[in-house]
């Protein structure tokens, strides 16, 4: 099997499970379909160009955020964070399914999964299109 057809099979059963658990656990169907997208509101940071906007897209993307979250809402009891959780959890998920990976900071388009790049953004590796502090391209 293709890397890629591992990670969109792994986003799809995370969907799975995060949208089961919610659910199971009693989570109202009008948060879900409130929140179902919530994480995309991280697009706008494309506003201040590539580099910021694949940063804040990418932290709104990771698995990680949504993990922490859960964690704490069990430590403290606090079931409406367990249930915002779950949700993006789920969002990352059927991202991932779909096809919709971490940005690279070269262009929107330009994911782990997919490997377009926008037009006029150079092939390769991602890193090497990239400015440096100074102002300077690597390619």
């Amino acid at each position: 099997m293709y890397p890629k057809f591992i990670l969109r099979l792994e986003g799809a059963g995370i969907a799975a499970v995060a949208t089961a658990a919610y659910f199971t656990i009693g989570g109202p169907l009008w948060l879900f379909v409130i929140l179902a997208l919530a994480p995309d509101i991280s697009m706008v940071a494309y506003l201040a160009g590539p580099r910021v906007g694949s940063a804040v897209y990418n932290a709104f993307h990771t698995y990680l955020t949504p993990v922490a979250l859960g964690a704490a809402g069990m430590w403290f009891g606090m079931a409406t964070v367990i249930w915002v959780a779950l949700i993006w959890a789920a969002h990352i998920g059927v991202d991932r399914a779909v096809g919709y990976g971490l940005k690279y900071p070269t262009g929107f388009k330009h994911t782990h999964l997919s490997g377009a790049t926008d037009p006029g953004t150079p092939a390769g590796n991602p890193a090497e299109a990239v400015s440096d502090a100074a102002g300077t391209r690597n390619d």
